[in-house]
């Protein structure tokens, strides 16, 4: 009788991470860039370096085309404001759903529905490399636990999601993980739990997880310490104001956890509505500008288009540069902004 696999209709092996690491290689170069970018994050988390940390771009990437238009302009625009704003590009290849969907490039690379995971993580690859070697940091959310194998050593920055800040794999493996990151607040709102997950992933932990070689292991950690809490709103409504984040940083020191605070502009905090995005941001710089340096940066969604399109649609329809999961502000709205907060700073 069979009890195993009942619900199983496909199991495909994946290279190993190793592989696919030497497969779409990594350059000296390119190392040296990733060790430089995630020590200035951890400078601007310790206070060491003042500029603002701005986590910008696409909600997800879905058009590598696209993305890569976006992030030229981008690579110009960071230059232009390297003085005061630090900015590192949103390269987000998975998404986390509600209930269904379309969930990211690593999982479904040709957005019809066949998960080439295996295609999806060489695009993925190819995709962090062609935006380094541009100049620019990298952002990610780490939705999988065994993504990370396969290209974290790409990534300058990191974030546990809304959805996941209570889970344990997930604090297991941030504890991990060799780049800054930032835990979200729920999606209800609550705090707690993201100070929780800080202090859980600053601890050593030993967890299931899988080796460069793709082997089922047994995975030990000296612990992260740079993690931070990320404010994104809730069900509760927005949590961007001052108010709310002296509330933040009163619940992080009681905790005994870092008291820097990065502010998602997007999201619950604008109430997933683009256009309320750039005066929730200029609230969040404003607040910095006077004298708040416990906000060490913010988070924007944008693309080249503003807003978001329906999808799943023929490929063919799609709108080039226009998201395809959350709204986002545009790029003449972003260069704007960039450019305000700078002289504001």
């Amino acid at each position: 009788m069979q009890v195993s696999d009942l619900h199983i209709t496909k199991n495909v092996p994946l290279p190993a991470p190793a592989f696919l690491q030497s497969e779409v290689a990594r350059n000296d170069k390119q190392a040296a860039f990733m060790a430089e970018s995630r020590s200035v994050i951890r400078n601007i988390l310790n206070g060491t370096d003042s500029r603002f940390l701005l986590i910008v771009g696409p909600c997800s990437i879905h058009d590598t085309s696209a993305g890569i238009e976006y992030a030229k302009r981008l690579a110009k625009l960071a230059e232009e404001v390297q003085d005061k704003i630090y900015i590192v590009m949103r390269v987000y290849f998975e998404k986390p759903r509600t209930t269904v969907g379309w969930k990211g490039l690593i999982m479904d690379p040709n957005l019809d529905g066949t998960d080439d995971i295996a295609a999806g993580l060489k695009v993925a690859r190819t995709f962090l490399r062609e935006v380094i070697d541009l100049g620019l940091p990298t952002a990610t959310e780490l939705l999988d636990p065994i993504t990370p194998q396969y290209i974290a050593d790409l990534i300058s920055w990191s974030a546990i999601g809304a959805r996941t800040t209570e889970s344990q794999t997930h604090r297991q493996m941030a504890s991990g993980l060799s780049m800054p990151l930032g835990f979200k607040n729920t999606t209800t709102g609550d705090l707690i739990a993201a100070v929780n997950a800080i202090n859980a992933a600053t601890q050593p932990q030993t967890f299931l997880g899988v080796s460069e070689q793709g082997v089922a292991s047994a995975v030990t950690t000296s612990g992260n310490p740079d993690c931070h809490i990320i404010l994104r709103g809730g069900d509760t409504g927005p949590n961007y104001s001052a108010e709310h984040v002296a509330d933040t940083v009163e619940k992080l020191t009681s905790k005994g956890a870092c008291s820097s605070i990065m502010i998602d502009a997007s999201h619950a905090n604008c109430e997933k509505n683009h256009e309320l995005m750039p005066d929730v941001y200029r609230d969040i710089v404003k607040q910095r500008a006077s004298g708040d340096n416990k906000i060490i940066g913010a988070m924007l969604e944008s693309h080249l288009v503003a807003g978001a399109q329906k999808f799943p649609q023929p490929l063919t329809d799609l709108i080039y540069g226009q998201s395809i999961t959350d709204k986002c502000i545009d790029w003449d709205t972003t260069e704007q902004l960039v450019k305000e907060t700078q002289a504001a700073l």
